[in-house]
């Protein structure tokens, strides 16, 4: 089992390092439409958002609403009020640890 997980990173890595040469060969120094580009410059935060998302409402392979989400919830009121990143980041948690000693 060991060597087959080995072998899986191994031909992933090769893949993800192929991708990126055959890239900068196809694309070398042109430069992209502006369209792609604004739709590259989206994609890092579509990634962080889907991984948040999915690391909130599931459990496994059942979704639940537990105190995380309300963490969460607190977390991204204070990043939209303009909080501070740390702040940010101890209100999610002392909202999540709250939830849970409550519940």
């Amino acid at each position: 089992m060991n060597e087959i997980s080995w072998t899986l990173v191994l031909v992933l890595a090769a893949g993800a390092y192929t991708c990126k040469v055959l890239g900068l060969v196809l694309i070398g120094a042109r430069t992209l439409p502006k369209v792609v580009d604004r739709c590259l410059i989206l994609i890092p935060a579509a990634l962080i958002t889907a991984l948040i998302v999915k690391d909130t409402f599931s459990v496994g392979q059942d979704l639940v609403l537990d105190a995380r989400a309300l963490g969460v919830g607190a977390a991204t009121f204070a990043a939209w009020r303009r909080a501070p990143l740390v702040l940010v980041i101890v209100i999610g948690a002392a909202v999540t640890a709250a939830v849970r000693a409550i519940s």
